[in-house]
C-alpha cells in the first residue's frame, strides 16, 4: 500500500508532536511505500498551509498508487477540509488534545463536527478519545494509539559526564535534583509548582528547568499585552506560545527563588540524557487550563526510560503515559501537600528510590516503543487499504 503523510510538526522543530510525526513516518517505511509533505522550517508555516492543496494534488498525480492520506494533527486536518481534488483517498487524522478542545466557538461548532468525515481518527490517549466522544464523534471511528519513546535514552551515562554537566550549568553538587522539561505553557504547572510547592520542600532540593525560555520579556511579549485578553489567549494556544513565561520571568528575579531554581534554557540532546539519568526526580505538575489539555505526556516516558523517578499530575493524557506505581507516581493535581509528601517520600530513601526507578524503567521499556506505535498504525492502514481488502 502507498500512504501520503502530511505534517506541519516535524524536525528540525522540537517537541512531542514533532517527534511522534518523525517516528511514525520513518517507521512506516517498513510497512508501506511512504510519501510525505512536511514543514521543515524552510518556508513560513502560513505559506506551507497555502500551498498544501496543490502539493497534495501534485504528489498523488505523480504517485497514483497512493490511496491513504494521513494528517498528523487536527489543525492541519481541519484546514484540509477546505481542499478539493482528492476525496477519493481514505483520510486518517491523529489528534493530540489541544486540537480537539481548542476554545474557539467557531472551531468547536463548525470544524470539530466535520472530523466525522474522516475515515479513521487516531487519538494519542484515552483522555483525547473521551474529548472526541463528548463532541459526538462516533466511538467506532476512534482508535487509541499511545505514543512511543526513544529507547536510546536508556543508554547509560557516566559520572564523568555528569560532573561535566554540573560544571557547565553550575549545578550545586550537594543538592537533590528535581527536573522539569518543556515549554513554559500554563498547563505544565511550572509557575504553580514554584509558588505553591517549592517553598515547602527540604533545603537540600533544587529545581532545574530546561526547555525554550527567554529570561527577559521580548518585543513580541510587549506587543501581545495590548491585545484583548480573549484574543491573546487564543493566539497563545494556537501557536504554542509560552503562556507561563512572563510569570516565570518574574519569579526567577526573586532572590529567595534564585537560590532554589535554575533555568538552563534549551539544552542539547546529549546533555538532556545525562540530566535525566542523574536527577533524583522528574516532575510534571500539570494543572487544568480551560481550553487546553495534555494529550499524552511523552516527556514522562523519556524520564522514566532514563531511570529517573517520575512524579506527575493525575490528569488528562498523562495517565496513559504514567501508570501509578508501575512506571512512576500520579499525584492529585494542584494539591500542594500531596506533591510535597510525594517528593519527600521519594527523596528520603535513596536505595528504595533507585530500586523502584529501575523497576519503573523496565515497565516503560516493555510497554512503550515507537515500533509498537508504528505497528498499530500499520494495522489501521491495512484495514483501510483496498490492496488488503479487495
Amino acid at each position: 500500500m502507498e500512504i501520503l503523510f502530511v505534517s506541519h510538526k516535524y524536525p528540525p522543530a522540537t517537541g512531542g508532536m514533532e517527534k511522534q510525526s518523525f517516528e511514525l513516518i520513518t517507521g512506516m517505511t517498513k510497512h508501506a511505500k511512504v510519501h510525505k509533505i512536511v514543514h521543515t522550517g524552510e518556508e513560513n508555516v502560513f505559506q506551507f498551509f497555502r500551498k498544501l492543496n496543490n502539493r497534495i494534488l501534485q504528489t498523488i498525480h505523480t504517485h497514483p498508487g497512493i490511496e491513504i492520506i494521513h494528517f498528523n494533527d487536527g489543525l492541519i486536518a481541519s484546514l484540509s477540509l477546505l481542499h478539493s481534488g482528492y476525496t477519493h483517498l481514505k483520510r486518517v487524522v491523529t489528534v493530540h488534545g489541544l486540537d480537539v478542545v481548542f476554545p474557539s466557538w467557531i472551531y468547536q461548532r463548525i470544524i470539530v463536527p466535520k472530523f466525522r468525515s474522516f475515515d479513521q481518527i487516531i487519538a494519542v490517549s484515552s483522555a483525547t478519545a473521551f474529548e472526541l466522544e463528548k463532541r459526538k464523534i462516533r466511538h467506532s471511528k476512534i482508535t487509541i494509539i499511545n505514543n512511543g519513546v526513544d529507547h536510546r535514552l536508556d543508554s547509560p551515562q557516566t559520572d564523568q559526564q555528569w560532573n561535566l554537566i554540573r560544571e557547565k550549568y553550575s549545578i550545586p553538587n550537594d543538592k537533590k535534583i528535581l527536573l522539569m522539561l518543556g515549554r513554559a505553557v500554563k498547563r505544565k504547572g511550572f509557575s504553580w509548582f514554584i509558588s505553591e510547592v517549592l517553598p515547602t520542600l527540604p533545603s537540600n532540593a533544587i529545581l532545574i528547568l530546561a526547555g525554550p525560555f527567554d529570561p527577559k520579556p521580548s518585543r513580541a511579549d510587549r506587543f501581545w499585552r495590548y491585545l484583548p485578553r480573549s484574543l491573546r489567549e487564543l493566539y497563545m494556544l494556537f501557536m504554542g506560545y509560552p503562556s507561563d513565561q512572563k510569570t516565570l520571568q518574574e519569579q526567577l528575579q526573586a532572590p529567595h527563588i534564585q537560590q532554589k531554581v535554575k533555568h538552563l534554557g534549551k539544552v542539547p540532546f546529549e546533555d538532556l540524557k545525562t540530566l535525566l539519568q542523574y536527577s533524583e526526580i522528574f516532575l510534571m505538575p500539570n494543572i487544568r487550563v480551560k481550553g487546553d489539555m495534555e494529550g499524552f505526556g511523552l516527556v514522562c516516558l523519556e524520564a522514566s526510560i532514563s531511570g529517573t523517578t517520575v512524579i506527575a499530575s493525575n490528569i488528562e493524557g498523562i495517565t496513559d503515559a504514567i501508570i501509578d506505581n508501575k512506571n512512576g507516581y500520579l499525584v492529585r493535581t494542584e494539591d500542594r501537600y500531596a506533591w510535597r509528601d510525594a517528593i519527600e517520600r521519594t527523596l528520603e530513601n535513596d536505595d528504595q528510590r533507585m530500586e523502584k526507578s529501575s523497576r519503573f524503567r523496565q515497565f516503560t521499556l516493555d510497554n512503550y516503543s515507537w515500533s509498537k506505535m508504528t505497528n498499530q498504525y500499520a494495522s489501521i492502514f491495512n484495514q483501510l487499504s483496498s490492496k488488503n481488502n479487495p
